[in-house]
């Protein structure tokens, strides 16, 4: 029996991965109509390059670079890329060829392994990027504000351990529905699979921990990076510091606000619609076994602005790099100094870190 064809009624619907949307009532117009296999194959190759000429950009740079907190930036900013590269590889091997062959999801996946594994690799893919730019915020955030409570910058091998374990909680976090918590469900238009709109008590919990945990990183992220440009601003705007900037700040800086802005646009719809349809349906109490097309169309529509995410991350670097931010702004040339930046430092310790010292 295929799974347009099961009773809306039939309670087995919650022990399997189909049967929240109804793909049999214009099935064929909505895959001519939405799911273009062009389109998808285009969207697809666009983000996988990119992604690709930003990782070669970050590699090409990395070797020609000195100062340690930079390098540590390149790893978070590689983890980032890595992540965006690998999330649109891993979904669209599974969505395109089902936009070419049109096969029966029930037939070829009864068991719902290849369901639970896109929907694991949407919210793994997913949430990495956000806690990767809290991270990268929270990081730039104290080397900004308190650069000496640290007896040395984030070493590039612990950068790496700090992204291996953002990837870690991500992927406990996509687990989760596979270990009994929540389900992954088959989505409209038939072609993905993600986490599931109805009133269950498991399904409720997983989409708020989702969503949740995602609009927190965002805010994090924004509360670190709008502190940092503050203590920014505020430093060169000092008469002692003005003729030493310390341009690398500034470009990371510049780096994280892009990345934060990017995410807030294309991932703040799709968490706060989550967060308001669990809230609305809370008092059904497991009665609805359906989600309505109106919800199933804004759900597509909403993870479609959260694929923009991946294909524009890369562009982030490639495009504010310093050396492309210089053409556009010449006065930010390289300085030597490194304690301008920070006027809390004492008298004794910033005549010992003069220009000429620094350059001996």
């Amino acid at each position: 029996m295929g799974w347009g064809d099961m009773d809306p009624s039939n309670g087995s619907r919650l022990d399997t991965c189909f049967g929240v949307f109804n793909a049999s009532d214009g099935h064929d117009t909505v895959q001519s109509s939405i799911a273009s296999p062009w389109f998808s194959t285009t969207f697809g190759l666009i983000g996988l390059c990119s992604n690709l000429f930003a990782l070669c950009v970050l590699l090409s740079s990395s070797r020609k670079l000195s100062s340690q907190a930079r390098s540590s930036f390149l790893v978070f900013l590689c983890g980032l890329v890595v992540t965006d590269f690998m999330g649109l590889l891993v979904t669209a091997s599974v969505i395109i060829p089902y936009h070419f062959i049109k096969f029966a999801w029930a037939k070829v996946d009864p068991s719902c392994h290849l369901c639970n594994f896109l929907g694991f690799s949407m919210v793994f893919f997913g949430q990495c990027p956000l806690l990767l730019g809290a991270t990268m915020a929270g990081e730039r955030f104290f080397g900004i504000n308190h650069p000496f409570s640290r007896s040395t910058s984030v070493s590039k091998r612990r950068a790496w351990s700090i992204v291996g374990l953002v990837w870690g909680f991500s992927c406990l976090l996509g687990l989760l529905p596979v270990l009994g918590l929540g389900r992954y469900t088959l989505q409209y238009p038939g072609s993905w699979c993600f986490l599931t709109l109805l009133p269950d008590t498991g399904d409720i919990i997983f989409c708020l921990l989702f969503a949740l945990l995602g609009i927190f990183s965002v805010l994090l992220s924004f509360i670190f990076n709008t502190v940092s440009v503050v203590t920014l601003c505020r430093v060169y705007h000092d008469r002692e510091s003005v003729q030493r900037r310390r341009d690398s700040e500034v470009e990371m800086m510049v780096q994280l606000l892009g990345i934060m802005i990017i995410a807030t646009i294309c991932w703040m719809p799709l968490l706060i619609f989550i967060v308001q349809m669990v809230l609305q349906q809370l008092p059904a109490k497991g009665q609805i076994q359906m989600l309505p097309m109106e919800t199933q169309k804004m759900l597509l529509i909403y993870i479609r602005m959260v694929t923009w995410n991946q294909i524009l991350d890369p562009w982030v670097y490639i495009l504010f790099r310093r050396a492309v931010l210089q053409r556009i702004y010449p006065g930010l040339r390289p300085r030597p100094s490194i304690a301008s930046l920070y006027p809390v430092l004492n008298l004794s310790l910033r005549r010992k870190l003069t220009p000429s010292s620094v350059l001996q």
